[in-house]
């Protein structure tokens, strides 16, 4: 695509992210993009735009010489890559903001980019409003990139903000949620955590070149979080977030999972409230920074695509470097956590796995303990999320095997539990 040359745009998809991309190219002239045509499911419903701009025939969009961007937005992550794959072999360039496709499909985009040598952009697809994609792939080397940390989905950051500063309990605080539009009336990718790897996904590609399904990653919500959970919290001066965490151990292999963690108070993700995002990048020289801003909504997720589109005028590629220049890191899960659990029945906790317990609390409804926890014993059996358990990180929670030799281990008999 030429510089500066005019992007004619075929959208497809006018809800929340589509209306509010064709209200900001209304009022972004310079940029020299207009929506032609746009594609949806309904035809009867009531829109904010003339009625000839909309088709449900996809074909006028994808085989219209003149339309050069095809503009993906719609929630069916099948259709979203066929329609992706469509536009790219018949070297239309292509912005997204599909996460649940993207990552499903990673591998399978990639290829097609390859071939057709047309560019597909996806700011949108992570941190809505925050840029963290394009300088994960622009500007941390994956040699140099210590970890990086996030909150990435605003939903259930709004939740657990409620549960901690207005002592809602887990269903209060989520119908609050719904009823301002920050969750969905059928709320499971969100809460369980689903969304939030799907966006993990992606992001381990742009920081380490790791292509992984989200079905391989360790992943939940905060299904399980309970009023009693943010009250130990606040006893221990911590938050609780739900946190996607990617970090570059000793062994230069990659530890990667999205699961609720406790945070410090001092710490960057606990001044991330509501339904904003967070995003904290550390690299071996720069130390730790921050990117924050709003991870939802309408005009965030859409000033992203409008960036997409931008850059599309100045022939803007990934090169997914970390991926084909350097060797990419691999995945591992072999290290131990430091891990909280309240569970109702001690019976339903398998302590034999700990390696220690060094904290045990019991109360007149719920009972926690503090313990360290080979990774693996957690992604093989699902029992911190079953029988009312369960499971929150501890601040660092890492420790890697030379580590843990070196600490003095804690016998279950010691925490008088056994």
């Amino acid at each position: 695509m030429e510089a500066h040359k005019k992007l004619t745009i075929g959208l497809f998809g006018f809800g929340v992210v589509g209306e509010g991309l064709y209200k900001i190219l209304q009022q972004t002239p310079s940029l020299n993009a207009s929506v032609k045509k746009v594609c949806i499911k309904n035809p009867h419903k009531k829109r904010d735009a003339p009625k000839e701009l909309f088709t449900t025939d996809r074909n006028e969009l994808l085989f219209d010489p003149e339309i050069n961007v095809i503009v993906e937005v719609i929630s069916e992550s099948e259709a979203g890559f066929e329609i992706v794959s469509t536009a790219l072999k018949n070297k239309k360039a292509v912005v997204s903001s599909s996460k649940k496709m993207i990552a499903e499909h990673f591998r399978e985009l990639l290829k097609l980019q390859e071939e057709t040598g047309e560019s597909l952009l996806y700011e949108g697809s992570a941190c809505a409003s925050i840029p963290v994609i394009r300088n994960l792939e622009e500007y941390y080397d994956n040699d140099l990139l210590h970890s990086i940390r996030a909150i990435v989905n605003g939903s259930t950051n709004f939740i657990l903000t409620k549960m901690f500063e207005e002592r809602l309990d887990f269903q209060n605080a989520l119908l609050l949620a719904q009823q301002l539009g920050f969750a969905e009336s059928d709320p499971v990718l969100d809460i369980e955590g689903y969304d939030a790897v799907n966006k993990w996904s992606i992001l381990l590609a742009h920081a380490y070149g790791i292509i992984e399904k989200p079905d391989n990653i360790l992943f939940t919500g905060i299904q399980n979080i309970r009023l009693d959970d943010a009250m130990v919290a606040k006893e221990k001066n911590f938050d609780i977030k739900l946190v996607g965490q990617a970090k570059k151990l000793l062994n230069g292999k990659v530890a990667a999972y999205v699961l609720p963690q406790f945070v410090t108070h001092n710490g960057h993700l606990a001044f991330v409230k509501n339904e904003y995002n967070g995003v904290v990048i550390e690299s071996n020289f720069a130390d730790q920074q921050f990117f924050y801003g709003k991870g939802a909504g309408s005009f965030p997720t859409a000033s992203a695509v409008l960036s997409d589109l931008s850059a599309l005028r100045y022939q803007y590629r990934y090169e997914y470097k970390k991926l084909y220049h350097h060797g990419p890191h691999d995945l591992t899960d072999d290290f131990y956590m430091m891990v909280y659990v309240s569970f109702d029945d001690l019976k339903y906790i398998p302590k034999e796995k700990f390696e220690w317990i060094e904290e045990w609390h019991s109360g007149e409804t719920r009972k926690y303990l503090v313990g360290c926890i080979h990774f693996q014993n957690l992604k093989d059996d699902k029992w911190w999320k079953t029988n009312n358990t369960s499971l929150i990180l501890m601040p660092d929670p890492i420790i890697e095997d030379v580590e843990l030799r070196k600490l003095k281990k804690k016998s279950l008999e010691l925490a008088g539990i056994v």
